[in-house]
């Protein structure tokens, strides 16, 4: 039995997500979970982050200092809320922020100091986990099937796990081990920047503002014209193509539209085209499981349930005995485990690697 830290901040660009997981064989088990929210400011600098501007080298690099700093209070939290001591961890396993997404261009950039993670917390860290990906002339992304296909994962029971972050992806779990994963497009990414816009909130709480608009059927068919749509997998996505000065070339020709159904029509389009995946892909799965912040969105899930049809059953993870918004830090703690023992931690039928790799690069305490 060892035990192993997991942490996530995606794009959402809200805060860290840690969680304590014990791995025992086959066996996950998770031991306390805790969130650590980014303060306004480290949320814009990771913002302006995303593309190139002044002095960004040295910008990167104190951001990523901040970054440490609050990861090293997830772990704090997490070892208190245990009652654990640092010694008794294995390791750190930590993504790091993503700032550019550019496979096609042979790399991708998760800004983080794990050194000075391991100096803060006194634990051995492993980071960098999408770089060898991508070496190996993979996507980098999505990482997460393998670990759904380890922890949610039944012989004779095909299933899909869809992941609503800011970005959506989904893993298809088939008979016999097969996995089919890929990013689908945008989930909250687009919401929530919409929101910030106009209301100065960081997401719409449970669709409230989303339930209060209506679907503008020619701006979702303008949106649906999006090329990476109909790309087939391997593929992958964020920030890098998916922002708000997308949404508003978009937009251009609905200038009149409320906001609050450019904001229902938003999430008409992260349903729709999580179902189209799941449609096209889905491998005759009867049931679909949602993590992420997205599952705590009762519009959204209404819509994907519809755009699924009712022959689909429709839950969250909480279902398979995980909570939604702990399943992505869980896996960085699996792929921690899988790096400590040496273990492959990629599934090249999903990203594209040209075979499965060891991924992450050691920061011993």
């Amino acid at each position: 039995m060892s035990l192993y830290i997991g942490l996530m901040s995606g794009t959402s660009l809200d805060g860290v997500d840690g969680a304590l997981a014990q791995f025992d064989g086959d066996t996950t088990t998770t031991v306390a979970t805790a969130y650590v929210a980014f303060p306004p400011s480290l949320q814009a600098e990771l913002m302006a982050l995303q593309a190139s501007g002044d002095n960004e080298i040295e910008r990167e690099a104190l951001a990523a200092n901040q970054l440490a700093r609050h990861y090293a209070q997830c772990v704090a939290e997490l070892l208190r809320e245990s009652g654990r001591a640092a010694p008794e961890i294995r390791a750190v396993a930590v993504h790091g922020q993503t700032i550019r997404h550019r496979p096609e261009l042979s790399y991708t950039r998760q800004t983080n100091n794990p050194a000075l993670l391991a100096e803060l917390c006194g634990i051995d860290v492993v980071a960098d986990f999408r770089s060898r990906d991508v070496a190996a002339g993979g996507q980098g992304a999505p990482l997460v099937p393998a670990f759904h296909q380890a922890l949610f994962g039944k012989q004779g029971q095909p299933r899909v796990v869809a992941n609503i972050g800011g970005i959506a992806n989904i893993s298809v779990l088939g008979d016999e081990g097969r996995v089919v994963g890929f990013d689908t497009g945008p989930g909250n990414v687009l919401m929530n920047g919409w929101i910030h816009r106009h209301r100065r909130q960081e997401y719409d709480a449970d669709g409230a503002w989303a339930a209060s608009g209506k679907v503008l059927p020619a701006l979702l068919a303008a949106l649906l014209k999006e090329p990476y749509l109909a790309l087939p997998p391997p593929k992958s996505t964020g920030r890098d193509l998916f922002h708000m000065a997308w949404l508003d070339e978009r937009l251009a020709a609905h200038a009149q539209a409320a906001p609050e159904d450019v904001q229902r029509t938003l999430t008409e389009y992260t349903a729709v085209t999580l179902a189209a995946a799941i449609q096209a892909y889905g491998g005759g799965a009867d049931a679909v499981y949602i993590c992420g912040g997205g599952a705590y969105n009762s519009v959204l899930m209404q819509a994907i349930s519809a755009a699924l049809g009712n022959q689909v059953l429709l839950a969250s993870t909480q279902a398979l005995g995980v909570a939604p918004n702990c399943v992505e830090a869980l896996a960085f703690a699996w792929l921690g485990y899988r790096f400590t023992e040496r273990l492959s931690g990629n599934l090249p039928a999903v990203t594209g690697a040209q075979g499965e790799r060891i991924l992450g690069a050691l920061y011993p305490r």
